[in-house]
């Protein structure tokens, strides 16, 4: 008994000190927000001062908050990030649930070669594809539209081989073809019958795209041109000075950007973790 407890404990530690060390850069990513420049150069975490524990509290403050917001047009850089990341996430989503539905559920000629070139565009790097990405989107006149960013990404590999193994774990065969026999159609089964019973990767992966549209920043730099379509990853690049940079008003506008996708996380974590387990055994 005393072993396992022991064996606990040093578990315990481990986790504690890795979460700590985790946390440092959010730390400093906090505090370098709330200081002046001055007082960001002279410390590395607290100014120091003659407030409590030595450290200058009166100096922390939402100034450059402030800045970011009055002084810069961040309010629209938000709107467009919500707009990009909502659509991403609900498109791929709903679409990659319909092509893994294909795949899981039903019988068509060629089905294993579709699925065969699934798999292969999974290994394809994805800025081997940027360049005749660019190319297909000018001729089509796509450039600088929000369409030319999101209609590429609508549809990922990746989410397709996802939903297809949720499917095959989570919907039984049987329940597809009792609710065939009683005259359902396949977009009525996927919505009423497939859909809800693998909620937990519907969940999973509007938060993993979620993520991906919030933080994607390689796409709209080359996409789109003018600035009052970027969204929040390229306006807070745009925050650099010909001369110089004012990290402190960097470090607000990233506090910033990632608030809201903590807090999603925060909302879907169970989600997260069931929908990702649901997809990780073959049926």
């Amino acid at each position: 008994m005393t072993v396992k407890r022991l064996s606990l404990a040093a578990v315990y530690v481990v986790l504690l000190t890795y979460a700590a060390i985790t946390l440092v850069p959010f730390l400093y990513m906090i505090l370098g927000a709330l200081k002046t420049k001055v007082d960001f150069g002279e410390s590395l975490f607290f100014p120091s001062g003659e407030g409590l524990f030595g450290v200058a509290w009166d100096r922390l403050s939402l100034d450059n908050f402030k800045r970011l917001f009055l002084e810069f047009d961040i309010n629209r850089a938000m709107i467009n990030s919500i707009f990009i990341a909502s659509v991403h996430a609900v498109g791929s989503t709903l679409l990659s649930a319909m092509a893994g539905f294909g795949l899981a559920k039903l019988r068509f000629p060629g089905r294993s070669l579709v699925l065969g070139l699934v798999l292969a565009s999974l290994i394809i790097p994805g800025p081997l594809l940027l360049a005749p990405g660019f190319k297909l989107l000018y001729q089509l006149g796509l450039l600088d539209t929000y369409a030319g960013l999101l209609i590429p990404g609508l549809v990922p590999a990746f989410g397709i081989f996802l939903f297809r193994q949720a499917i095959i774990r989570g919907v039984p065969t049987e329940m597809v073809e009792a609710a065939r026999l009683d005259g359902a159609g396949d977009i009525r089964i996927f919505f009423e019958i497939a859909l809800p019973l693998v909620r937990p990767m519907v969940g999973a992966f509007l938060l993993i795209s979620f993520l991906g549209g919030w933080n994607n920043f390689v796409g709209p730099q080359i996409i789109l041109q003018s600035p009052e379509l970027h969204p929040l990853s390229v306006a807070l690049n745009n925050l650099r000075g010909t001369y110089g940079v004012d990290y402190t008003l960097v470090l607000s506008g990233t506090v910033v950007s990632i608030a809201p996708v903590m807090a999603l996380f925060l909302l879907l974590q169970k989600e997260f973790i069931s929908g990702l387990t649901s997809g990780a055994v073959k049926g």
